[in-house]
C-alpha cells in the first residue's frame, strides 16, 4: 500500500486513543493503554490485511458482527506508525488528536506514566483529545487540568495518494432521481460525489475546490460538504483523477457503477425508459444497497 493512501484512509478512518483499564496490578489502579485502530466492513478485511501487511506491525480482529478492526498496541507498533506519520503526515483535525497520542505513547515509552506526574500528564493528554475523558474518568480524577490542543491550519493535499485514501474512507457516490416534467420519463438524473467531514475541517474541504478545479463546499450543521455535481466535472476533472489514483475497497464497486450511469447519460439513454430503468437497478445496488441486491440483479 502507498504510504500516503495508508495516511488518508487514516485520516478517514482511524482513531488514535489513550485509555485506562481499572486493575489491582498496577501503582495507581489504573493502566494506561495506547491503541490505534481503523475499523471498516467485512467486505474490506483485503484492506486491512494488506496495511498489516506493509507495516509489518499491529492485527486484524473481528470487532462486531459485520465489521473487522486493524489494531496497534504494542509499544514497538507504536513507535512504526508514529515514524510512518512523522514522515507522511495527517492532513485533517485528526493531525492535533495524533500529536497528543505521540506525547502520551513518549510517555509511556520513556515509563514516566509510572510517576505520579508522568501518570498526571496523561490523563492530562487524554483530557484534551477530541472525545475527552470518560464520565468514570471525570468522576475518578476531578482536578485534571487539560492541556492546549495543537494549532492544525493551512493543511493542504500533499500527495495524490493520500486524498484517494481519503475518499476510500469518506467518499461517496450518488445517483439522484427527482421528478420533472422537463423529461419525458418524468425524471431527472443527477451524478453526485460528494466527502463529508465535521466542520473543523471547513478550510481543508473548501482546498479541494482549487486542487479539482471544480466543485462546491456547504455547511450542514456539524458537517461540512465537498459537491461535485456538474457532469463535465465529473467527467473531464474527477474520473481521471480516479483512473490514475484507484480508490479501494467496496466504494470502488460504487465508483464503477458511478461509471454505468456515466456512460448511460453520456449517450443520451437516460432520458429513454429503458435507460432510466437501468439506472434505478444500478442506484438501487450502490452504497446501502449492495448487500441487499445480489449481482444477477444488477445491470450489466
Amino acid at each position: 500500500m502507498n504510504p500516503w493512501f495508508f495516511t488518508g484512509l487514516s485520516d478517514a478512518e482511524a482513531c488514535f486513543s489513550i485509555n485506562f483499564f481499572k486493575t489491582l496490578n498496577s501503582k495507581f489502579g489504573w493502566k494506561v493503554q495506547a491503541i490505534f485502530t481503523i475499523g471498516l466492513h467485512n467486505k474490506d478485511i483485503a484492506i486491512l490485511d494488506q496495511i498489516r501487511s506493509t507495516l509489518g506491525v499491529g492485527k486484524v480482529y473481528k470487532h462486531g458482527e459485520n465489521s473487522r478492526q486493524y489494531t496497534v498496541n504494542s509499544l514497538s507498533g507504536l513507535v512504526a506508525l508514529i515514524s510512518h506519520f512523522d514522515k507522511y503526515p495527517l492532513i485533517t483535525q485528526k493531525r492535533a488528536d495524533y500529536l497528543l497520542f505521540k506525547s502520551g505513547v513518549n510517555l509511556i515509552n520513556n515509563k514516566e506514566h509510572l510517576t505520579v506526574e508522568g501518570f498526571r500528564k496523561i490523563m492530562s493528554i487524554r483530557a484534551s483529545m477530541y472525545l475527552g475523558l470518560s464520565n468514570e474518568l471525570k468522576a475518578c480524577f476531578s482536578n485534571i487540568v487539560l492541556i492546549s490542543r495543537p494549532l492544525v491550519q493551512n493543511l493542504r493535499v500533499p500527495d495524490p495518494h493520500l486524498l484517494a485514501g481519503f475518499i476510500s474512507g469518506e467518499g461517496c457516490f450518488l445517483i439522484n432521481l427527482s421528478r420533472s416534467s422537463i423529461y419525458r420519463t418524468g425524471f431527472q438524473v443527477k451524478l453526485v460525489f460528494s466527502i463529508s467531514q465535521h466542520n473543523r475541517d471547513k478550510e481543508l474541504m473548501t482546498s479541494l475546490i482549487d486542487y479539482f478545479g471544480c466543485g462546491n463546499v456547504y455547511k450542514n450543521r456539524e458537517a461540512v460538504d465537498f459537491i461535485i455535481t456538474k457532469f463535465s466535472d465529473l467527467k473531464n476533472k474527477l474520473i481521471p483523477f480516479f483512473k490514475k489514483y484507484p480508490i479501494q475497497g467496496v466504494k470502488f464497486l460504487d465508483y464503477l457503477d458511478f461509471l454505468k450511469v456515466m456512460d448511460i447519460m453520456e449517450n443520451k439513454a437516460h432520458i429513454t425508459e429503458e435507460g432510466l430503468d437501468q439506472i434505478r437497478k444500478i442506484k438501487a445496488g450502490m452504497n446501502k444497497g449492495r448487500d441487499i441486491f445480489t449481482e444477477k440483479d444488477r445491470c450489466p
